[in-house]
């Protein structure tokens, strides 16, 4: 990676070549998941009017399965409808 790239050009070209969760991002571009977190919302923003698209697996449970969270760019403290705190984080990808 370049070292003049921004953070969110970091992440952004990260997603281009592989999957990755915000985890995974804040390890690679060593920046807290909560900024990252921020910047794949600016990502997913930049990207409107391009021919490449934000494509996000949502997080889901673990327990009982439950993925339609209302903000899929989010680390969901626990399960709605099972209120289980294990829950798989999203995996997100440019294409």
């Amino acid at each position: 990676m370049d070292e003049t790239e921004t953070t969110r050009q970091r992440i952004a070209d990260v997603l281009r070549a592989e999957p990755s969760t915000a985890s995974g991002l804040s390890a690679t571009v060593d920046a807290p998941r909560s900024v990252v977190y921020d910047h794949l919302r600016h990502v997913a923003q930049s990207l409107d009017g391009t021919d490449e698209q934000f494509l996000v697996a949502p997080p889901e449970c673990r327990n009982c399965g439950f993925s339609n969270y209302d903000d899929p760019v989010n680390y969901p403290s626990r399960c709605p409808d099972c209120r289980s705190e294990s829950i798989e984080e999203a995996v997100f990808k440019i294409e």
